[in-house]
C-alpha cells in the first residue's frame, strides 16, 4: 500500500505536521507564513517542501489528489481573549482552507482551532463550513480534544474539525483518551530545571504536582515572551514557576526562588522531542511553541484518519 500524503496549511514550527508524520503522512507541502517558523521547519525537516508565503496567494492545483488537507488556521478570529470577530477578522483562513479542499479533493481535511470557536456566537458559521464541506462530498464533525488526554501535561482543550470524504466515512472513528494520566510538570522538567545543578530543583519538583495551564504564544503584534495573562500567571505561580517572562538557560545552582522557565522546558510540556529546534529569537520562538497543536495530538486524530483511508487503499503487487 502507498504511504498516504499530507498538505499542511499554516504550518507553524511544525506541531501538526511532526503528529501527522507520526501517524504515517507523508508531507507533500508545508505553507507558512512566518519566516522564522520556516527556518524551524527546515532545520528539522531539510526533506520537507516548505513554502513560504500568504496562504491566500498559494495555488492548490498542483497537490490535487493528495489524501489530507490539514493545518491550524489562525485563532485570533474566534479566542476569548481576543475580539471574536470570526469571520469579520482579516486573519480568518477557514475560507482559504475550503478553496484549497475544492481544488485538491482530498480524502479528508483535519483543522485544528480554538475552544472559542465551539461558542454558541459561532454556531452559524460552523454551519456555513459544513454545509460548504458536505456540498464537496464530505462527512463533517467538531470535537473538542484535552491535550491532557493524549499524553500532554498541559491543560490545552483544542477543537478539532474532520471532514472525510463519503466513501470513507463509516470507518472513521474519534481517537480515544488515554488511560494513564500525564506526568505533572515537576517530573516533566526535573531533569531540564536540574541542568546547571540548581540545589532547589527537587523540592520544586515535588511541589510542582500537577499538569500546567494552557501555554499562551501571543500573535505576532500582541505578546511576548511570558506565559499569558495575569490568570495564567497565578496559576504558574502555584506550580512555583514565575510566568513573567523567559530564561535562555535553567537556575544557577545557589538560584533563590521561582525560577522561569526556557523554551526547551515549555516545547517538552507542549508535546515536542527535544530535538527539535526552533528558530529566531526568544519571542519568535516561544510564539511558534505556545501556538503550536501538540504533536501527540495531532498523531492521535491522524491515526484515526490513517487507519480509515487506509481500509479501502488498494494494494500494489510488486512487478
Amino acid at each position: 500500500m502507498e504511504q498516504l500524503t499530507s498538505l499542511e496549511i499554516c504550518a507553524g514550527a511544525g506541531g501538526q505536521a511532526l503528529g501527522l508524520e507520526m501517524a504515517g503522512f507523508a508531507h507533500s507541502a508545508l505553507v507558512e507564513l512566518e519566516r522564522s517558523a520556516c527556518e524551524t521547519l527546515r532545520l528539522n525537516r531539510s526533506y520537507w517542501n516548505v513554502i513560504e508565503g500568504d496562504l491566500r496567494d498559494f495555488d492548490g492545483s498542483p497537490y490535487q489528489g493528495v489524501d489530507l488537507v490539514a493545518g491550524g488556521v489562525p485563532c485570533p478570529p474566534f479566542s476569548k481573549a481576543g475580539k471574536q470577530l470570526g469571520a469579520g477578522d482579516e486573519r480568518n483562513l477557514f475560507p482559504e482552507a475550503v478553496r484549497l479542499v475544492d481544488v485538491c479533493r482530498p480524502k479528508a481535511v483535519m483543522l485544528e482551532n480554538v475552544r472559542g470557536l465551539l461558542d454558541a456566537v459561532f454556531d452559524d458559521y460552523r454551519g456555513k463550513i459544513e454545509r460548504q464541506l458536505k456540498k464537496l462530498g464530505y462527512v463533517t464533525g467538531w470535537r473538542l480534544l484535552n491535550a491532557s488526554d493524549f499524553g500532554v501535561s498541559q491543560l490545552r482543550p483544542r477543537v478539532v474539525f474532520v471532514g472525510i470524504r463519503k466513501d470513507f466515512a463509516d470507518d472513521f472513528s474519534w481517537p480515544e483518551p488515554n488511560k494513564t494520566d500525564p506526568l505533572p510538570v515537576g517530573i516533566l522538567l526535573h531533569d531540564l530545571m536540574k541542568a546547571n545543578g540548581w540545589r532547589g530543583a527537587d523540592l520544586w519538583s515535588k511541589q510542582a504536582d500537577s499538569i500546567a495551564p494552557t501555554l499562551v504564544g501571543g500573535s505576532k503584534k500582541h505578546g511576548g515572551p511570558d506565559l499569558g495573562p495575569t490568570r495564567a500567571k497565578r496559576a504558574w505561580a502555584t506550580l512555583g514557576v514565575d510566568g513573567m517572562g523567559l530564561w535562555d538557560d535553567a537556575p544557577p545552582s545557589d538560584f533563590v526562588g521561582m525560577p522561569r522557565l526556557t523554551p526547551r522546558m515549555t516545547a517538552r510540556i507542549q508535546g515536542f522531542p527535544d530535538d527539535w529546534q526552533f528558530c529566531g529569537r526568544k519571542s519568535a520562538m516561544y510564539r511558534q511553541i505556545g501556538n503550536a497543536f501538540p504533536p501527540p495530538v495531532a498523531k492521535a486524530v491522524g491515526a484515526s484518519i490513517y487507519a480509515a483511508l487506509s481500509v479501502r487503499q488498494p494494494f500494489r503487487v510488486a512487478a
